[in-house]
C-alpha cells in the first residue's frame, strides 16, 4: 500500500501539521486555512475548529460503538432509534447517514475539518443542522460560509441531501487537495481495510460495499 493510499485511509499522518492541540491538518491547506480564518475574523466571526484530522482508528471506534449499541443510533430527523426493530442492514443505513465507514471518511485526509464559531453558542455545540440554518445559533456562520467559503480555496461536500450522507453545513472541504484523494479511493481499497481490521457489521458491509460506494463515499456536492 502506498503512502497516498494509506493517507486516504487515515493510515498515514506524515503530511499533517499539528496546528494546535490535538488539531492536525494537511500542510498544503494551511495557507489557505489562515486566510479563512482571517477573512472571517474581519467580519467579527471567530471560526474555529470543532473536528479536524480523524484517524482510521477512531473513525473505527465511532463507528463500532454505534454498530454495537454502545452508542445511540439516529433516524434523519435526529431522533433516537429503537436498534432491536433493524435489520443489520437497516442499521447500516442508519450509521451511513451521520457517520463515515471507517477508511472512507474524509476526516481521515487532513483537507476536512468541521467548523464552528464559539462566541455565536449559548450550550455545547451539537453539529446538528439546525444550529447552522435560519433560527440556529450558527445562523450567521452557515451564512459567512455561503458567501465566502470557495473565495479561499474551500467547500461543502454535503451542503444538500443527495439520499446518502446527511446535511453537514459544518463540514468543509479544501478543494484542491481533497479532489485528487477522493478520486484516488476506491472500493479494492476499502474492501482491504475492512477485511484486515475489526469493524462492526464487516459481513453486510462488505456485502453492500459497492452500494455504500456509490450512495455515502463518493454522492458528495462539488464547488
Amino acid at each position: 500500500m502506498t503512502p497516498i493510499q494509506k493517507l486516504i485511509l487515515g493510515l498515514n499522518e506524515e503530511p499533517l501539521v499539528e496546528i494546535a492541540s490535538n488539531c492536525k491538518v494537511h500542510h498544503a491547506i494551511i495557507n489557505d486555512l489562515n486566510k479563512l480564518v482571517m477573512a472571517a475574523k474581519k467580519d467579527a466571526i471567530d471560526l474555529t475548529i470543532a473536528s479536524p484530522f480523524r484517524s482510521f482508528e477512531r473513525q473505527q471506534l465511532i463507528w463500532n460503538n454505534k454498530a454495537r449499541g454502545l452508542r445511540p443510533i439516529k433516524d434523519a430527523d435526529n431522533n433516537v432509534v429503537d436498534t432491536t426493530l433493524l435489520s443489520d442492514e437497516q442499521l447500516l443505513d442508519y450509521i451511513l447517514h451521520w457517520s463515515a465507514l471507517p477508511g472512507a471518511s474524509r476526516h481521515h485526509w487532513g483537507t476536512d475539518m468541521d467548523v464552528y464559531a464559539p462566541s455565536m453558542l449559548s450550550q455545547s455545540l451539537q453539529l446538528e443542522p439546525w444550529e447552522y440554518q435560519t433560527g440556529g445559533p450558527m445562523e450567521q456562520l452557515g451564512d459567512w460560509l455561503d458567501d465566502n467559503l470557495t473565495s479561499y480555496g474551500f467547500f461543502r461536500p454535503y451542503s444538500t441531501f443527495n439520499n446518502g450522507v446527511a446535511i453537514e453545513p459544518w463540514h468543509i472541504s479544501h478543494i484542491e487537495q481533497s479532489k485528487p484523494l477522493l478520486e484516488q479511493l476506491n472500493i479494492e481499497l476499502i474492501e482491504q481495510v475492512i477485511t484486515e481490521n475489526d469493524i462492526g457489521l464487516k459481513n453486510s458491509v462488505l456485502a453492500k460495499l459497492e452500494s455504500i460506494f456509490n450512495q455515502y463515499i463518493i454522492n458528495v456536492g462539488h464547488p
